[in-house]
């Protein structure tokens, strides 16, 4: 038994939308279950509560326009609704926190009414329930937050947790295992399910690539560009690099052996992985292909922006040696550019504190005082200084 406990993203801003929705299903569950209402007595079930809910079904066969919004906050059961509302409190919040409250809240009704759709098309039972419009908010996270990680507990035997990307849970464990491989339950709608998987991640990806949803982390639609891209530079034929998305140049005609060939498209495909990565605001994925990057070739320097980025997120992780490296080639390409003094700080800071070269330190740390005008920093650079050496003025 696996059941996800968590993720490591937290929403910015209350996701009332998502609370509301939630608060509205179990308001309708305890109005209409009928084990609950039969405490009430005096026929007021049969009366009542039961023609109004069947009304509020999805019926395949003579379906109202009506009853593809209320089937999805109906359900049969306790454990029903308890599943179903977990799973929009675990991954709703944040989807919610990205499509703000209207357009969460418009995003969900219409994952229920796909879902029925969906169901109405392959199956001939009524339905009930918000599992499809919850399918369709758990597609959104998976486009979303393809690289969060979800917490899994499991028991069979015994009883621990894992955690694991959320691109790699909802993709096999929930929507592959769970609706396809063993989709064996009677009275389930796993067409309903799927309908919503697939709603939720195609529109998701169509918000994405036209820029109504934007968002700092890797989604899975800049995952696809840039697979997409990488998949170009390696079906070129040789000699030919991408100059843009549209244009395409071909090399000087020089002899080159396939090993350079080879290493040159490899250059060119990462160089625009990391590009792609720096755009959707994905630092660290973008430093992990920057290392790839000078492994290959340690003269390779990005673009003025990008180089002075990738050496401030190593600097943050703690990379010292890479981060001291950026800098320094970006001061040797970039050395005329404005606040350089700033970067010539962050060297001397390195050299002093970190990688114990305190010539380098020194040097840097001189410049950098020579040119800063913050009396702060200035004092820093003393402190450093004096630190390095009681006699350096």
């Amino acid at each position: 038994m696996l059941l996800p406990i968590g993720t490591n993203i937290r929403p910015r801003r209350t996701p009332y939308a998502n609370y509301a929705i939630i608060a509205l299903n179990v308001a309708m569950f305890l109005l209409t279950y009928d084990k609950y209402n039969e405490f009430i007595g005096d026929g007021w079930v049969e009366r009542v509560i039961r023609p109004w809910a069947d009304q509020l079904k999805l019926y395949p066969n003579s379906p109202f326009i009506w009853q593809y919004v209320t089937y999805a906050f109906l359900h049969a059961g306790w454990m029903h609704i308890i599943g179903n509302m977990y799973f929009l409190y675990l991954f709703g919040k944040n989807v919610n926190d990205k499509m703000g409250n209207i357009g969460y809240i418009c995003f969900y009704l219409a994952g229920g009414v796909f879902s029925g759709i969906g169901h109405v098309i392959w199956a001939q039972s009524p339905v009930l329930g918000a599992s499809g419009a919850v399918a369709a908010v758990t597609g959104a996270y998976l486009v979303l937050f393809p690289r969060s990680i979800v917490t899994v507990a499991y028991w069979l035997f015994f009883i621990g947790t894992f955690e694991v990307q959320a691109s790699l849970f909802i993709a096999i464990k929930m929507i592959v295992i769970d609706n396809l491989l063993y989709a064996t339950s009677a009275g389930v709608a796993y067409d309903a399910h799927l309908s919503g998987y697939a709603y939720g991640i195609l529109v998701t990806m169509l918000l994405l690539s036209t820029k109504l949803i934007r968002t700092e982390q890797a989604t899975l639609w800049m995952i696809v560009k840039q697979w997409n891209r990488r998949r170009q530079f390696r079906h070129q034929a040789p000699g030919q690099y991408p100059h843009n998305e549209k244009k395409w140049v071909k090399a000087t005609e020089t002899k080159k052996s396939p090993q350079q060939i080879e290493k040159e498209r490899k250059i060119a495909e990462i160089r625009s992985g990391i590009t792609d990565s720096m755009s959707s605001h994905d630092l660290p994925n973008a430093v992990r292909e920057y290392l790839e990057l000078i492994a290959i070739d340690d003269e390779q320097v990005m673009p003025r922006q990008q180089q002075l980025d990738i050496a401030n997120q190593m600097m943050a992780e703690g990379k010292w040696a890479f981060s001291a490296n950026a800098y320094e080639k970006f001061l040797k390409h970039y050395g005329n550019t404005q606040h350089n003094e700033q970067v010539e700080l962050m060297l001397g800071i390195l050299y002093a504190r970190y990688l114990n070269k305190s010539d380098k330190a020194i040097k840097y740390l001189d410049r950098a005082r020579k040119k800063i005008a913050d009396p702060g920093q200035i004092k820093m650079c003393e402190e450093e200084l004096k630190k390095l050496g009681p006699d350096i003025q």
